[in-house]
């Protein structure tokens, strides 16, 4: 349903379908690391997954539909006082819910690309861990577990935020990137849908693929690295 009197198309297919993904990638590489041993080298499948989809969202932010660009959501301090003050919220990601998209995509990025150069010092290592020196790889590797708590710490505010608003303010957030769709009510009037269609799907398999090629040609640097120092 694209729009309706009760309901208006706000996410598109491609931006939901990040969500979850990146929800498995992240709950499979968390599961994986703990679980060690061969499961590593799931962590090391989970971790580029989410490498591909970051730089995936990072383009969406400017080659996908109205909501899901950047420059429609990021907004500086003003507009985030002002939403705080208690300014009625745009359709899409509020000033705050902004900050935390970003925030997100920043760290769990970082995690993915430190990750391409960490090592376990047992068996399993980033794919370009043998393209750097000792000292890089040293400090990727604790950059890349202290970030871990990051990334947790980000992860419980988020999910503390949901909760807020879905027992406080009646916002039915989790529903909303489940279906695309928002209830009428929690946005301004007039708000017009989304893109949501085949041309939309055609331009985001498009970039996936590009994205894909890019993180499998990183991969395949790992078997022409001689996994020594340099």
């Amino acid at each position: 349903m694209q729009n309706s009197r009760l309901a208006v198309r706000i996410w598109d297919l491609p931006t939901r379908a990040f969500h979850w993904t990146l929800v498995v990638c992240i709950v499979g590489a968390f599961v994986s690391v703990k679980l060690g041993g061969l499961y590593m080298d799931w962590h090391v499948r989970f971790g580029c997954t989410a490498l591909g989809l970051i730089l995936f969202r990072l383009l969406w932010g400017f080659f996908g539909p109205r909501y899901a660009r950047f420059a429609h959501f990021v907004r500086g301090p003003a507009a985030v006082a002002r939403y705080l003050k208690g300014a009625a919220p745009p359709a899409g990601h509020n000033p705050l819910g902004a900050l935390s998209v970003l925030a997100l995509l920043l760290v769990v990025g970082f995690q993915a690309v430190s990750g391409l150069f960490a090592t376990d010092d047992i068996m399993t290592q980033g794919p370009l861990f043998g393209h750097v020196n000792e000292a890089t790889a040293s400090a990727m590797t604790s950059w890349h577990k202290l970030n871990e708590w990051v990334i947790i710490g980000l992860i419980a505010l988020h999910l503390a935020a949901v909760a807020w608003y879905a027992v406080v303010r009646r916002k039915r957030l989790v529903r909303a990137i489940i279906t695309g769709n928002v209830d009428a009510k929690d946005i301004p009037p007039g708000t017009p849908p989304t893109q949501d269609g085949l041309a939309i799907w055609l331009r985001a398999l498009l970039l996936g693929a590009c994205v894909t090629g890019l993180v499998l040609w990183i991969r395949s640097l790992e078997v022409m690295s001689d996994m020594s120092f340099s």
